[in-house]
């Protein structure tokens, strides 16, 4: 039986728990960083700002500076200075974009993949009037502002692409994880858990439908089957992902075109539970689907 949903918000007090523990290895990154406290406070100050004055707007009300003072507990001061920065630019780099279009194309369309779904090794180009799929066309499919000579040069740069025995052009695995600290890694990382969280906190405030947004996990594991499930999961994972990617893309020919964006997302964890071995093993496995 379901049950009506209960949309206040909850307490400030009981957020702090839940709050820490997401942001301890983003505080783990920052430090490594060098991003130190008083650096976060000033970028938090601003985004309190930013935040309070565009997306808690009353209608047809100018928003004031006291308003957002008073949602924000930030002196008028140091609102008016912050003030008229503008909403915060979420722009893709262009590099990235272009990339993962022509990627996407290429594990979707059939024209690229074989009977089994799997991107093709490409020729550079095809021969005249012949009908073989190539990385020119696959390139020129998807935009004509750069050369596909100049693309090739780059993903070889980036091991996106590797040249097989017979010169063909093959997609390498390192094309669907970004090289780590990388301009695509960090765009993608801030990309994707931002929409993890606003997916969550939108179940949390119980803003409309629930997002899916659930993970199954097992603890109190040995270290060979914490591998062994890291790995099959990857497998389901990206199995799923592309199965996902064929039938947005093929829909997409179709749609019209609008407003809205859509996205599934994945992620495999796994690490050293520092509190296992003081934890009964009764309690310490368990399937779990949260």
């Amino acid at each position: 039986m379901d049950h009506p949903r209960n949309n206040a918000p909850p307490s400030a007090d009981r957020l702090h728990a839940p709050i820490a523990r997401l942001l301890r290895p983003l505080v783990r990154l920052f430090i490594r960083s060098g991003m130190t406290f008083p650096g976060l406070v000033d970028l938090l100050r601003e985004l309190y700002v930013n935040v309070a004055e565009y997306d808690f707007a009353l209608p047809d009300k100018e928003q004031t500076d006291s308003r957002v003072s008073l949602l924000t507990g930030i002196h008028r001061k140091e609102v008016r200075r912050l003030r008229g920065a503008g909403a915060p630019i979420s722009a893709t780099p262009a590099a990235v974009s272009r990339a993962s279009r022509i990627i996407a194309r290429w594990l979707a369309a059939p024209e690229f993949t074989d009977s089994e779904g799997r991107p093709l090794a490409l020729a550079r180009a095809a021969d005249q009037g012949c009908a073989e799929p190539s990385f020119e066309a696959l390139v020129a499919s998807v935009t004509r502002d750069v050369r596909p000579r100049a693309v090739l040069d780059e993903w070889l740069d980036r091991k996106l692409v590797e040249i097989d025995a017979d010169g063909r052009i093959v997609l390498a695995e390192s094309a669907f994880v970004p090289q780590g600290g990388s301009d695509q890694q960090l765009y993608y990382f801030g990309r994707n858990l931002h929409d993890h969280v606003a997916a969550a906190v939108a179940n949390v405030l119980g803003e409309g439908p629930r997002f899916l947004e659930r993970a199954v996990h097992y603890d109190g594991l040995s270290d060979g089957l914490a591998e062994s499930l890291e790995k099959r999961s990857r497998e389901i994972a990206v199995a799923a992902l592309q199965e996902a990617n064929r039938e947005a893309h093929a829909a997409c020919a179709q749609d019209p075109g609008g407003r809205h964006r859509w996205i599934m997302g994945v992620y495999i964890y796994r690490d050293e539970d520092a509190s296992a071995e003081d934890a009964p093993q009764i309690e310490a496995r368990g399937d779990k689907a949260s």
